[in-house]
């Protein structure tokens, strides 16, 4: 139940993809006119057509791939704030940014080293006690010199699914671009990058998306490219008598030789979502996270946190048993029960404060996956309540 962090099983799709790759192909794409490179390069555009389909993009070399999220989050963020035309609306200012509390470092971190650099301003808007952002509040950070707003659109401390089309209505209407880290939402719940006003969406293949890790993408709307900054240049198999960086997609934003092995496996992931249908899994997921509340309702010495019931959530939860640290939890349920959980504070610190776990060390975590049933999620919180049981009694 540590799917946050990677999912666990994969389809067999997956490894009989990479298997194949390995035994058969072993080329790199664009790099010869032989077989294997060729179909490695079809490989990798059929990755890209099903990302396309999944999350309704306009155009499926607009999906780059990168080495995971925080590489295509790194991209998204520095790529539109040290763009060439990203000066600031005012003289004596710099460019200015907007995230939020409920954050992953992953964004926190890129922005935090450029406001240390003086080469931004950043703007934190919190999240209330479950983990929510208000609309209005991104509306009101919102200034002149203003050119990102990045968000997690599911946190991995509270399962907390953000407002997102919202906010992007109004960072559209504004003319902010909006920076989207899916690592928890993509392969669970809807995301639609045209109807949610997208600009740029970063996901990680390994999670929800069912493939391996080392990879992920990040998708571009149309017209961004042609602003936004590549933080690495090199070959590209494409027009090798230049030595400048292509600028056409996806070229422009993947030098070096892609992880075939890794992009093979990722393409059997996302079309087992495809062929699942996001819609269903994700009233799987909501059945999963009915099944944790109701087992951890009015439990003594047991607390969960995030919303109180299945609105505005997914299957992430954090919880701390009264008298027990993370790690400690996390132990008891892995000797005595066979559980996997991740503790600590899961490198979203400002959530942590929000919800008001910091002094504890952090929460522990489970997080679902499709392969999970209901069964088993009861079988956790029977665990956590004969935890929780035992605390009290002592």
């Amino acid at each position: 139940m540590d799917n946050a962090a990677t999912s666990f099983p994969k389809p067999a799709g997956v490894l009989a993809a990479m298997t194949r790759y390995a035994t058969e192909l072993g080329a790199s794409a664009g790099r010869g006119a032989y077989h294997e490179a060729i179909e490695t390069g079809h490989l990798i555009a059929t990755c890209r057509r099903r990302l396309n389909t999944l999350f309704n993009g306009q155009d499926a070399n607009h999906f780059v791939f990168t080495l995971n999220c925080s590489d295509a989050l790194n991209l998204a963020i520095k790529g539109v704030l040290l763009a060439r035309n990203s000066q600031p609306a005012t003289r004596n200012s710099v460019p200015h940014a907007i995230c939020t509390h409920i954050d992953h470092n992953s964004i926190l971190r890129p922005l935090g080293h450029l406001e240390d650099d003086g080469a931004i301003a950043v703007t934190r808007v919190p999240c209330d006690g479950v983990g929510l952002v208000s609309p209005d509040e991104v509306r009101e950070a919102i200034r002149p010199e203003t050119k990102l707003v990045a968000i997690t659109h599911a946190s991995n401390v509270t399962g907390t699914v953000q407002p997102i089309r919202e906010i992007g209505r109004v960072c559209r209407e504004r003319g902010v671009a909006l920076v989207v880290d899916a690592a928890q939402s993509a392969g669970h719940i809807p995301v639609d990058v045209q109807a949610d006003f997208i600009d740029l969406l970063a996901a990680p293949g390994h999670k929800a998306l069912l493939g391996p890790l080392g990879t992920g993408f990040l998708y571009i709307r149309p017209g961004l490219e042609k602003t936004l900054r590549p933080l690495r240049e090199g070959g590209t198999g494409s027009v090798s008598e230049n030595d400048r960086q292509p600028e056409f997609m996806p070229d422009k934003f993947e030098p070096g030789s892609h992880n075939a092995i890794g992009i093979a496996g990722l393409s059997e992931g996302v079309q087992w979502v495809i062929d699942q249908g996001i819609e269903k899994l994700a009233a799987h997921d909501l059945d999963l996270v009915r099944t944790f509340i109701e087992g951890c309702s009015d439990v003594e010495g047991l607390t969960y946190f995030g919303p109180p019931g299945v609105r505005n959530r997914l299957g992430v939860f954090s919880v701390r048993v009264e008298g027990l640290e993370p790690y400690e939890l996390a132990a008891i349920l892995e000797s005595s029960y066979g559980i996997l959980t991740r503790p600590g504070l899961h490198c979203a610190p400002l959530a942590h404060a929000a919800i008001g776990t910091t002094q504890f060390g952090g929460t522990t975590r489970f997080s679902f996956s499709p392969f999970l049933t209901k069964q088993d999620v009861k079988f956790a919180t029977d665990a956590l309540a004969e935890v929780a049981a035992t605390r009290v009694a002592v």
